[in-house]
C-alpha cells in the first residue's frame, strides 16, 4: 500500500469547507462574509413587510419584468486570502428573460443578477458595510438597502473593485430612482 501526500489545506480553505458542511436551524441563514461565518436569525414581520412593499412595486412598475428571490444564495469574489463570499441577500432581482434560478445550485454565481437588496435587521454594519463591498466585487449594478435604524433607503450603483462609486440616500417617504433596467421611481412613503 502506497501511501499519497496530500497538500495541507489552507485556512481559507477549512473556512470553507466548514462553512458548506454547517446545519443551521430552520429559519436561520448562515453566510460567509470577508472571511466570517455570520448566522442569523428569521427576520421579524417589519423586515418581510418592506421586502414584500419593494417586491409589489418592482412587479407591478418595472420597465423590464425581473424574477426575484428571497432566499438565493450567491457566491462572489472575495477580498484578500478569504474564500468566497457566500451571501443570501433579502431579495435578488434578475431579469425574467435570462431565468437565472432555473437548475441553478443552491449557491449561483452573480452574473446576470439586476438588483439585490438588503434591511437592516439584527447587523445593521454588515449590510451597510461588508455585504455593501462584497456586492460591489460581484459586480452586481444596484445594491437598494434599506436602512430600518436611520429611517433611509440607498441605492449603490456603479461598482468598481470593493465599492460603489455613486450612492443616493433619501429618507423614508421620498420617492427614489431605479436606473434601467428597473426605470421607475420607488415610492417609499409606505416605509413610514
Amino acid at each position: 500500500m502506497t501511501a499519497m501526500a496530500h497538500e495541507p489545506l489552507t485556512q481559507a480553505e477549512v473556512l470553507l469547507e466548514g462553512f458548506l458542511a454547517l446545519d443551521t436551524p430552520e429559519g436561520f441563514r448562515a453566510e460567509l462574509i470577508d472571511g466570517e461565518i455570520v448566522v442569523t436569525p428569521p427576520p421579524d414581520g417589519d423586515h418581510e413587510d418592506y421586502i414584500e412593499l419593494i417586491v409589489n412595486q418592482v412587479y407591478r412598475r418595472s420597465r423590464t419584468d425581473m424574477q426575484f428571490s428571497g432566499n438565493k444564495g450567491l457566491k462572489l469574489k472575495s477580498g484578500g486570502g478569504c474564500p468566497k463570499d457566500h451571501v443570501i441577500p433579502d431579495g435578488t432581482f434578475a431579469p425574467r428573460s435570462l431565468r437565472l434560478y432555473r437548475g441553478a445550485d443552491p449557491w449561483m454565481p452573480c452574473d446576470g443578477v439586476a438588483m439585490v437588496v438588503e434591511v437592516t435587521s439584527t447587523r445593521p454594519k454588515a449590510d451597510r458595510e461588508a455585504k455593501r463591498r462584497c456586492y460591489a466585487r460581484g459586480g452586481i449594478p444596484l445594491y437598494l438597502l434599506v436602512d430600518r435604524e436611520a429611517s433611509s433607503t440607498t441605492l449603490f450603483s456603479d461598482p468598481e473593485n470593493d465599492d460603489y462609486r455613486q450612492l443616493c440616500t433619501l429618507p423614508f417617504g421620498k420617492q427614489l430612482a431605479l436606473p434601467e433596467p428597473f426605470a421607475f421611481d420607488l415610492d417609499t412613503a409606505d416605509f413610514l
